[in-house]
């Protein structure tokens, strides 16, 4: 169920440097963007405990325009970033923190935390900015490790995917393109996976902060555009290419 509540920002001013407090005296800010407030929640539980893990959550949001307001304030180091959020997903935050990135003296960096394994969902990112993509199912202390790696510039990847990302760059400077999938809009391809997903017209509408016209719209579209008859065929194809 998506969280729909206001940006939570904590911690200090964007510009403070924070003092030393884990092992070897590291610290590094972060901030959670993930539209399930439990999962949030955990992800704090498990990293946020600033003396053991030198991990300070400085904000959270569970939709990409909280998102964008939360990381320009604050101005972390790291961003842990769900792919799928409501308002364009991962890859809008992306494209909106761009400037961000490219900050030379403070670059924010982002590294997907996902549930998703699919390789479109992690060649988006990737082609995005983000520095890595791990799994939900990465242990605390793997994913500390991780954010630190982050902050000093390294690219991080749970195993199975750094194989995607080396496959699609492998041959190319860009990954290879579906041409199916470049018919549809970014919303049109977030309805897609709902609806492949099960989901009511009634709960992506709630999911996507649009109305149940607009979905029914979005649906005619994505059926027109992959020439298909149904839902039925649509979740089929979805699931064909790893989109659910």
């Amino acid at each position: 169920m998506s969280d729909t509540n206001e940006p939570v920002e904590s911690g200090g001013p964007a510009g403070e440097t924070p003092a030393a407090g884990a092992e070897g005296g590291r610290r590094v800010r972060v901030v959670l963007v993930d539209d399930h407030r439990m999962f949030r929640t955990g992800v704090q539980a498990e990293i946020g405990e600033t003396g053991r893990t030198g991990v300070e959550v400085v904000g959270e949001a569970a939709d990409v325009d909280q998102a964008v307001t939360v990381i320009t304030a604050t101005r972390p180091e790291v961003v842990l970033l769900d792919v799928h959020l409501p308002g364009g997903g991962g890859v809008e935050v992306l494209r909106r923190c761009a400037p961000l990135m490219a900050d030379a003296e403070r670059p924010v960096r982002f590294l997907a935390l996902s549930v998703s394994d699919a390789a479109e969902d992690v060649i988006g990112v990737i082609r995005g900015g983000a520095r890595g993509y791990v799994t939900k199912t990465i242990t605390g202390t793997d994913l500390v490790d991780s954010v630190f790696r982050v902050q000093d510039g390294d690219a991080v990847f749970s195993p199975r995917l750094a194989g995607f990302v080396l496959d699609a760059f492998a041959s190319t400077d860009a990954p290879p393109v579906d041409e199916d999938m470049d018919r549809l809009t970014q919303r049109e391809r977030e309805v897609l996976r709902l609806i492949a997903r099960g989901y009511a017209y009634k709960e992506i509408a709630k999911q996507l902060f649009i109305s149940v016209k607009t979905v029914e719209s979005h649906v005619s579209a994505v059926l027109r555009k992959l020439q298909l008859s149904n839902r039925h065929e649509l979740t089929r194809w979805a699931t064909a290419r790893r989109l659910v």
